[in-house]
């Protein structure tokens, strides 16, 4: 059988969507795991620093006042 060779033109759908794995791990946990990481000066860590991370709004805000107010007393 002959293959065909096709032009993408960018109008096209595609086909399938990969799926993204997402695990649920409580901040509790993360934040132990990364304490640690940074505490050991982990090189991997570094490896994530562009990476985004989805939490709610309501920890979001505590998190934002947080540094606020702790950049203020600084």
């Amino acid at each position: 059988m002959q293959s065909r060779l096709k032009l993408y033109t960018g109008e096209e759908t595609p086909v399938s969507t990969p799926a993204v794995d997402r695990v649920s791990i409580s901040l509790g946990e993360l934040a132990a795991i990364l304490t640690d990481a940074t505490q050991s000066r982990r090189a991997w860590l570094r490896d994530f620093d562009t990476e985004d991370v989805e939490i709610s709004s309501d920890l979001f805000e505590v998190l934002s006042t947080y540094w606020n107010l702790r950049r203020r007393r600084a």
